[in-house]
């Protein structure tokens, strides 16, 4: 997706920045609201960007204009860009507002990195129809873990898990063969007040490789060196 970030505070901007492309996205960021709805304008005219699905992430107290101000500009001049509004005000009266001026949704300041993932990819999502209910077991080749019980077991023998090695190995496996980015694993499996410079990811992919992977022919947990890490059953 296309993502351009409208946020005046540089370490917020910035680890946005890190993490969205490191999740495959395009990332342009703006740190002023003129410079953002300027930007927002020419994006919205520009067929690189409008070909592919686009979302803006725009603060509310911003120097210059507003975010409220920046919205009802765009919205004012046609422009039908998905606005993410990210504000550490979380009254329903400034939600409300928001919404009124014609944003999308809102998310709420300090926000989990994973929880702002799944609204990014949700407005992406819009207009294609409902979404199939989660599945209550996962397999990918003979490795299989049921969520009802929180059992794992592979070629029918079992795994004991720690609670931790649960939840990493049901995200890789939520979507087999996808390439999880450290930020993503770290942000969904422990939260966005991790250290992002901390290697606890590269430990408990070992962790969970001497489990799941030491004793079979086949290894399922794949490293993509300077990106992440997949789960699959193709090497």
């Amino acid at each position: 997706m296309n993502i351009l970030i409208v946020e005046d505070d540089r370490r917020v901007a910035d680890f946005l920045e890190r993490g969205l492309r490191a999740e495959g996205h395009r990332v342009q960021v703006a740190r002023t609201g003129p410079e953002g709805l300027q930007m927002a304008m020419d994006l919205a005219r520009d067929p690189l960007w409008t070909e592919a699905p686009s979302v803006m992430l725009l603060d509310v107290m911003l120097p210059g204009m507003n975010g409220l101000e920046v919205c009802q500009t765009l919205r004012a001049s046609g422009v039908a860009l998905p606005i993410l509004m990210l504000t550490a005000l979380g009254t329903l009266e400034d939600r409300v507002s928001g919404l009124k001026l014609g944003a999308d949704d809102y998310l709420v300041k300090p926000f989990a990195f994973e929880e702002l993932l799944a609204r990014i990819e949700a407005l992406g999502r819009r207009g294609r129809g409902l979404t199939a209910a989660a599945p209550t077991a996962l397999q990918v080749a003979d490795l299989l873990l049921d969520r009802d019980t929180m059992r794992v077991s592979r070629a029918g023998q079992a795994i004991d898990l720690t609670a931790r090695e649960m939840a990493l190995l049901e995200l890789l496996m939520s979507a087999p063969g996808r390439l999880f980015s450290r930020e993503r694993i770290l942000a969904n499996v422990w939260g966005a007040h991790e250290d992002p410079l901390t290697n606890v990811v590269d430990v408990y992919i070992r962790r969970l490789r001497a489990k799941v992977d030491e004793g079979h022919a086949q290894a399922l947990i794949h490293t993509v060196r300077g990106l992440g890490y997949r789960l699959d059953a193709q090497p």
